[in-house]
């Protein structure tokens, strides 16, 4: 469903502020993979998706989505195979809409748009279920404006909003990350159940080492713009943080110094 082939990026080239984000990445993921992506600051872990995403083309290499390369097409155009849920609960919703008019919004996101009703009582009923699913009372709360929700409520509707056409690819950028521990539980457990139930081959970043052993079948992890340790399956499952931790120091030849990780 991705395919990641020696993709290069150095930031500031022939400076002395020149930064090698990305050097020679190779990445494959099978469809309905979900895979964490961990690392220190500054390891490529973002620069990573956000060369999935198109925010900047590659310097290098080929980057090829379910067969179709995208490496040259713009953010706009490859948009309709992704789903992205920021790190930022502000950004991803529109925060002077309607619950149900997001909802809408994702709906019809690829889609031709001619004059009509806004949002049709057919799909009101969908959106209902929908929000049922996150068990936190919003299909009660449809003409709410999502400004008006917490963090956590609105990084489920993001969610719900990124995956509503199923998307190709799902890119979860830190999207716990602002959240307090028992909202970052919540949305992740809601997560699991958005993913699991649609099959969606996803990309989760995130900086908690228990994260990303916990959710997911397959863990990398990043170091200086590459690929240093890639598990999964059991071998994943049975995994440890000071596992995770042994794993880095025997592959990269030195200890993970990342104050943010280690503290989560």
């Amino acid at each position: 469903m991705l395919e990641i082939k020696n993709v290069t990026k150095v930031f500031n080239p022939g400076t002395v502020n020149e930064k090698v984000a990305l050097d020679g990445i190779d990445l494959t993921l099978e469809d309905g993979d979900f895979v964490t992506v961990i690392g220190g600051n500054g390891a490529g872990k973002s620069t990573m998706l956000n060369a999935v995403a198109g925010v900047w083309k590659p310097d290098g290499g080929q980057i090829v989505i379910d067969g179709i390369d995208v490496t040259n097409m713009p953010e706009y155009k490859r948009a309709k195979y992704l789903g992205r849920v920021f790190q930022d609960p502000m950004l991803g919703t529109a925060a002077d809409m309607e619950i149900s008019e997001n909802l809408a919004l994702a709906k019809r996101r690829g889609h031709n748009r001619g004059l009509g009703w806004g949002i049709r009582s057919a799909e009101k009923k969908e959106y209902v279920e929908l929000l049922k699913m996150l068990d936190l009372g919003l299909e009660t709360r449809m003409s709410t404006k999502v400004g008006l929700l917490s963090g956590g409520q609105r990084q489920a509707i993001t969610l719900l909003m990124a995956s509503l056409n199923r998307p190709k690819l799902l890119l979860l950028d830190e999207h716990t990350a602002a959240l307090d521990p028992k909202t970052a539980a919540k949305v992740l457990e809601i997560t699991d159940r958005i993913v699991n139930e649609n099959k969606l081959t996803t990309l989760m970043i995130t900086h908690n080492m228990r994260d990303a052993i916990k959710h997911g079948n397959r863990l990398i992890m990043m170091n200086q713009g590459k690929i240093i340790v890639d598990v999964r399956g059991e071998e994943k499952q049975k995994l440890t943080v000071d596992d995770l931790l042994a794993l880095f120091t025997k592959a990269s030849g030195s200890e993970f110094a990342n104050d943010r990780a280690m503290l989560s």
